[in-house]
Parts: structure tokens; sequence; C-alpha cells
């Protein structure tokens, strides 16, 4: 009798774990990076932005400052996109943002990530379909964090540099106070 009621109490855990990792969504796994470029396009990280003649100051803080490109359409590996900002902590150039629109932009940048930094086939957990899907390559000096609403078409790539983009936080932290 005592073995039967251990042996139901077992099944009945085993059930409610499936059911509770059923209900809760996947979570996004690192894909090892593969050519951490060490920064976007020609900027290496920790480069001063504020001398760069390209860019123009959007918007002006004690710690943080975000540029755009002075002359030129956003755009991100041929594709046009809604807008690519430059982030300094510090006056070192730290993250890359990059926000687009539409189901077919999203698609090929997907397509550019993959041929540039690595396949995501080959993570299980990866989300490829979804109202929400989240992708991520990390390298050696580089994270790419890739997002995008199916429901409203709109896409997040956010490309940072692995050591300076923690300062965000801190920054954040103390101008709180």
């Amino acid at each position: 009798m005592i073995g039967r009621q251990r042996k139901r109490a077992g099944w009945h855990l085993l059930l409610l774990g499936l059911l509770l990792s059923l209900g809760s969504p996947l979570l996004a796994h690192a894909v090892p990076m593969v050519n951490d470029p060490n920064g976007f396009q020609n900027l290496t990280w920790g480069a001063t932005l504020t001398a760069r003649p390209d860019l123009e100051i959007t918007t002006a803080g004690p710690h943080v400052n975000e540029f755009q490109l002075r002359n030129s359409a956003p755009a991100y590996a041929g594709i046009p996109v809604d807008s690519v900002r430059f982030l300094a902590v510090d006056d070192q150039f730290a993250r890359v943002t990059i926000r687009y629109q539409g189901d077919d932009r999203h698609k090929q940048i997907l397509t550019y990530l993959e041929q540039q930094f690595g396949s995501l086939e080959r993570i299980p957990g990866q989300m490829m379909r979804g109202l929400n899907q989240q992708y991520t390559w990390r390298g050696i000096d580089t994270e790419i964090n890739l997002t995008y609403h199916a429901n409203t078409e709109r896409g997040y790539l956010f490309i940072d540099s692995r050591t300076l983009a923690p300062r965000f936080n801190d920054r954040i932290t103390d101008s709180a106070e």
C-alpha cells in the first residue's frame, strides 16, 4: 500500500514538473559567436565617439551619450532600418541599438546575423517562431541580442561590449539615488 502511494506521488510530481515546464516560456540560449567583431563596423569598443565627424549627439547625459550617423539613412548590413544609435558610457563606445519594423526585414537581419556570427539551429531552446522571439550570440568581446515581436512586427537589435555595457547599469543606479 505504501509503495503504491509513493509511486503515485512520484507520477504526480513528474506530471506537475512537465506541466510547469510546458507553461513557462523557453529560455533563449546564447550561441557561441564566430567572428567576434570587437565593435561595430569600423568602431572598436572603447573608442571615443565625440571626435567623429560622421556622428552627432542625439541625447547627452553626464555619463551616457547617444549618437547617430550625421548624413546617412539608417541601415544595418545594407538593410534599411528605423534607427541605428551608438551609445557611449563615460566617453567609451559600448553599445549599438538598432530598431526596425517588418517581417521581411527581420528575416533579412536574422539571416545576416546567422551568416556572420553562427547558426541558431544547433542550439536547443532557441525560439525560431512565436509572438516573441529572442536570439543571442556571445563572443569574447561582443554580445548580440535580437528580439522580435511578431504581433507588432517590431525588432530590436543590441550589439554590446561585454566589458563596457554593464557600466550602463552602474550609471543608472548612480543617477537614481
